[in-house]
This record gives C-alpha cells, structure tokens and sequence, in this order.
C-alpha cells in the first residue's frame, strides 16, 4: 500500500482528498501547515507528497525546496495559481507535476497512480551504454541515480525521466511533445516549456560549459538527443 502525505491547509479539500485517496487503496496523512508536514515526512516516509504552494506558516516553494534537498521522492503540486509561471516556477523547484485547483479527485488519484509507477519503474541499461569506454556521464536505474566523473549530482523525478530516455536512447531526436508523453503521460497538465527548463537545469548539472553542450545537444526546430563524445 502506497503512503501519500496531504499538505493542504483548506480542510474541505484536505479532508475530500485523504478520503478519496484512502477509498483508492492509498495510506493517507494529512497535514494542515508547512511545519506539521516536515514532521509527517519524516515520521511517516511518504511515497509521494500533494504540496499545496501558498500555506499558512511556510511557502510551498520553500517547502518543496526542501523536501527536495533530502529525498528524490515524488512531489505533486497542488495549487489555485495558475499563471505559466507559476507553473514553471514549482517545476524548476522540483515539483514533478503539477495541478492547477480546481481539480477532479479522479485526476489527482491518476496522476498520482503515474507517479508513482514512474518513481518505481526499474529498466536496466543497455550493454552498449553500460560497457561505453571512458563514459563520463553515468545513470544508475535502480538507485535513480546520476553520476558526472563518478560524481553522483541531484536531480528531480522529471529530470531523472527525461535524462533516463536520452541516455538509453543515444542519437535519437525527441520532441517535446514526444518527452512530455514519455515522461508524465498524455493526460498530465504541464507545458512544452517545461521540458525546456528541465533541459536547461540538466544541461547545468553534467556539461562542462552549459551554453555549448556536448551531451544534451538541440535538434533546431525538433528538439533534444544524447549523444556520449
């Protein structure tokens, strides 16, 4: 059974979420501040955390900065701002997905089920790329884990996906139509842009010089590839 913590500070929604959830299959807590959800997430070790972004006491951005300095665990965002940017803002933050209010219970319970499948899917490498000589960027599936010079490097549930289906699919040019269904589904409510600033947040972490990449190269007019130099 999968833990879900609730961090909501409008009780109806808070209260019509946990029930929902709990009426799925879903181990639920619920927390009404910023405060209370730091305690629940780490007593309860969650699988996945519904952030909601404008709490009483901590701001949700804040929170989701935290949460994400300590644990590669999905986070879902919940919130009545709708505006792109504050869309872009959570997931450059490192929200995994995110849900403009308001929303169907059915939705949240989906894109929940799609997190989580993602966050515990296991593919193993390819030999080809496992075996590459002199290999500087590296993913360990298993652990979700990506290592630059043997480094390991932080990076977001999005991130990691998206990193994920370049690597093992060197040379190949992916839309970003074709990573937005491949890494959060055809039904999740995030824009093109978003691909872009995931892009440019990984191209940060593994290129020696992010303005001229050599791993993450732009197709003009396509999209993205991999390639190992």
């Amino acid at each position: 059974m999968s833990k879900v913590l609730i961090i909501e500070d409008d009780l109806s929604i808070g209260e019509m979420m946990s029930i929902y959830l709990y009426e799925e299959g879903y181990q639920v807590m619920r927390a009404e501040t910023g405060r209370q959800g730091e305690t629940l997430f780490r007593d309860f070790e969650p699988d996945i955390i519904v952030l909601d972004i404008m709490l009483p006491d901590v701001d949700g951005i804040q929170l989701c900065t935290h949460f994400r300095t300590v644990s590669m665990i999905p986070i879902l965002m919940v919130s009545a701002k709708s505006e792109v940017s504050d869309r872009v803002k959570g997931l450059q933050t490192g929200a995994d997905d995110y849900l403009c209010k308001p929303f169907s219970m059915r939705e949240l319970a989906a894109r929940i089920q799609a997190l989580l499948r993602r966050s515990h899917v296991f593919i193993p490498p390819t030999a080809e790329a496992d075996e590459a000589p002199g290999q500087i960027v590296h993913l360990d599936f298993e652990k979700r884990c990506l290592f630059v010079h043997n480094k390991m490097i932080e990076t977001t549930f999005s991130e990691f996906e998206i990193m994920k289906l370049l690597w093992q699919n060197q040379g190949r040019v992916y839309s970003r139509e074709e990573l937005l269904n491949r890494v959060r589904g055809f039904d999740s409510y995030v824009t093109e842009r978003a691909i872009d600033v995931h892009i440019a947040n990984l191209r940060k972490k593994i290129e020696t010089d992010p303005k001229e990449p050599k791993y993450i190269k732009t197709v003009w007019g396509v999209g993205y590839k991999f390639l190992f130099s």
